[in-house]
């Protein structure tokens, strides 16, 4: 059996890195994670192509040479899925799809021939079965939320490494909080279910000895959602990178109710962790009542954040206006926030309801849907009737981003971040890329393009005030430089 499987391009989005990734000589942020995981749960003697069209086109040969055409699709994704699926369909081709968009969209199939829902461990083997005896069904849909053992090492050899920005992992999935705009819990479950830190540290095992040293991304829904069995595997993962010497470090998304245990953070930065990306969401206290984003109401936002920073940790933080409770004064107190808070990466969205989600069920029910959304909160879009003015919220949406990016004060915004952070921990891996980098970054952002003042001061203030943060800082600039291009094209 030969099988093609094909990860769709993501749009240029904030989270893409698409304008980043040529400083460090890479052509996609992050690998296919979900696909390499199926491939691991398919038969052994099974011929496997995977094409990642974040990393390069479709080959027509690839599409002739398969059997079936496997595609994993967030919602964001849905236009490359399209082309995806002409593409196959005229070459006669059969295709299966899965991924958070089929599991959001079975009843509105956007053309492949068969649809798997849900997690594909406990409905891989039937599929194969079937694929095998030329009788696949058109649905197949999880049972449960399967138990994280079923789990296969994800199968990197289909993949070069090189050609990623970060490697990702995953140690758990689900979520035991409940964000009224939020999918997770309707799509992995509320109860978060952990890898055993054995099984865990033997898939860190095989990308370190594929001769990974860089950055690795666990694409938990909450990493610190079970804070006892978050702290056995960072004790383990402590333990493990004393044995092999490993080189990695790490970053993870989390709640902000981690600020509230010292040991918890201790943990992490010994364990390797470098970034936690947090859903902040909003200053705005009514607004986050209204979204039932309570584990944020339980404490002082800023004082937690700096906490975080402080135990040697940067805060990426994720905000989003357009909630009915918010002010016409809540970009002013979004962008105050940001910066006095030094929270560099602000990934500022418009609120979207996501199918599936409660919100989405909500707002269908009071007959204010206008569509099921794009998947990109960063577009100045809304797919439901807002209660403050629609065109109010999208011209100063685009302000903020436009404001929170300028060259002047995203700087001064990362010198508060340097100022909070202590730099504790292992030392992130110097690679030939990190210098070609920052090489990089002194030609086109030190000399050729606009905010080259402001870089400059940014660079000898770190020099002179934080010398051993200047890699994070060359990090941040480079960063910078590619929100800053999203929010221009707002």
């Amino acid at each position: 059996m030969r099988v093609l499987l094909v990860e769709p391009r993501t749009p240029d989005t904030f989270w893409s890195f698409r304008n980043a990734l040529p400083f460090v000589g890479k052509r996609a942020s992050n690998p296919p994670l979900g696909l390499l995981t199926l491939a691991g749960l398919l038969p052994r003697d099974w011929e496997l192509k995977l094409v990642d069209l974040n990393c390069r086109p479709l080959p027509a040969a690839d599409v002739q040479w398969a059997d079936y055409v496997l595609v994993s699709a967030m919602l964001a994704q849905r236009d490359s899925l399209l082309e995806v699926i002409r593409t196959c369909r005229a070459a006669g081709k059969p295709m299966i799809g899965g991924g958070p968009l089929f599991t959001a969209e079975a009843a509105d199939n956007p053309g492949v021939d068969h649809v798997v829902v849900g997690e594909a461990e406990e409905t891989a083997a039937a599929l194969a079965a079937d694929m095998e005896a030329g009788r696949v069904r058109p649905l197949y849909e999880a049972p449960r939320y399967p138990d994280l053992s079923l789990t296969p090492l994800p199968r990197w050899d289909l993949i070069d490494l090189r050609e990623y920005a970060t490697m990702s992992v995953q140690s758990c999935r689900g979520c035991p909080f409940d964000c009224e705009f939020c999918d997770v819990v309707a799509l992995n479950g509320h109860k978060p279910r952990y890898k055993k830190p054995e099984r865990f540290l033997a898939e860190l095992d095989v990308l370190r000895e594929r001769g990974w040293r860089g950055q690795t991304f666990l694409v938990d829904d909450n990493f610190v959602g079970n804070p006892q069995r978050c702290k056995e595997l960072l004790r383990a993962m402590i333990d493990w990178r004393r044995a092999t010497r490993a080189r990695m470090t790490f970053l993870t998304e989390a709640s902000v109710n981690m600020a509230e245990d010292p040991e918890l953070l201790q943990l992490m930065v010994e364990a390797g962790f470098k970034k936690v990306f947090l859903g902040i969401e909003t200053p705005s206290a009514e607004s986050l009542q209204e979204c039932h984003k309570m584990q944020n109401l339980r404490c002082d936002l800023p004082t937690a954040v700096r906490r975080i920073q402080h135990a040697g940790l940067e805060v990426m933080g994720g905000f989003i206006v357009g909630f009915d409770s918010d002010r016409a004064d809540i970009f002013q107190r979004q962008f105050e926030f940001i910066q006095n808070t030094g929270v560099v990466t602000a990934m500022v969205g418009m609120l979207q309801a996501i199918p599936r989600s409660r919100l989405y069920q909500r707002l269908a029910g009071e007959g204010r849907l206008r569509g099921d959304g794009g998947g990109d909160n960063t577009k100045a879009t809304f797919n439901f009737e807002p209660k403050l003015d629609r065109e109010f919220l999208i011209e100063n949406y685009r302000t903020l981003m436009r404001r929170l990016y300028e060259p002047n004060t995203y700087y001064r915004r990362a010198r508060v971040l340097l100022d909070n952070h202590r730099a504790l921990g292992p030392r992130a891996h110097l690679s030939r890329s990190d210098l070609r980098a920052l090489a990089k970054s002194l030609w086109w952002m030190g000399i050729r393009e606009r905010g080259r003042r402001a870089y400059w001061r940014f660079l000898t203030t770190t020099l002179l005030q934080h010398p051993d943060r200047i890699g994070l800082a060359v990090t941040l600039a480079i960063t910078g430089r590619h929100f800053r291009i999203v929010a221009e094209a707002l």
